[in-house]
Formats: C-alpha cells, sequence, structure tokens
C-alpha cells in the first residue's frame, strides 16, 4: 500500500507501519470473534432464564407446602405440650442443640 507524500511523490509503508495495519486487522477480527460469543453467551443465557422462570409455579406451590406443612407442625407440637406440661422432654431439646451445632459448624443456616 503506498500513500502519497506532502512532495507528490509515492512512498511504500514501512515495516513498522504494515505491523501495525496488519496488527490493527488482527484485532478487528478478533473483536467481532468476541462479540460474536458474547451475543451467544446472551441468547444461552436468556434461555437459561427462560426454563428458570417455567419453575416458579412449581416453587411457589411447593413453599406453600411447606409453610402450610410448619403451621401444621406447630400446631400439634402446641398440642402435645398443653396436655403433659409438667413433663419435659429432654431427648428432643438436646437434638434440637446437636442438630443447630451440627449446622453451624458446617456453616449451614437452618430456617425454623
Amino acid at each position: 500500500m503506498s500513500t502519497s507524500a506532502p512532495g507528490g511523490r509515492t512512498r511504500t509503508p514501512t515495516v513498522f507501519e504494515q505491523q501495525r495495519e496488519e496488527l490493527v486487522r488482527e484485532i478487528a477480527v478478533g473483536m467481532e470473534e468476541v462479540l460474536q460469543n458474547i451475543n451467544r453467551l446472551n441468547r444461552n443465557l436468556e434461555g437459561i432464564i427462560a426454563v428458570g422462570n417455567e419453575f416458579s409455579s412449581v416453587e411457589a406451590l411447593w413453599s406453600q407446602f411447606e409453610n402450610f406443612m410448619g403451621r401444621a407442625g406447630e400446631e400439634g407440637e402446641g398440642e402435645g405440650h398443653a396436655e403433659g406440661e409438667g413433663q419435659h422432654d429432654d431427648h428432643h431439646d438436646d437434638s434440637r442443640v446437636e442438630e443447630s451445632g451440627r449446622a453451624s459448624a458446617t456453616g449451614i443456616k437452618e430456617e425454623r
């Protein structure tokens, strides 16, 4: 590739200019590939999110079931303690302490 010099003469590009133009072309091709890969990644992420959104109704149903079962279990525990108020279940309390200690030792938090 030749360029025109101020005096009207044409000059050939130097080795530096040739290498620079080649590197600029390589960078442009690389940036185009990056753009294509980002677009592909975006489409894949959108597909994953769409699949996740399809399970939102199932998750809501399981949450309702869990909440219902938790309330039913709390009501059952309350009735059991009301009948035998004078009695205390040490084993039951020890197992809860042991479970909470195990959960905190592993770094897992339980919701109760």
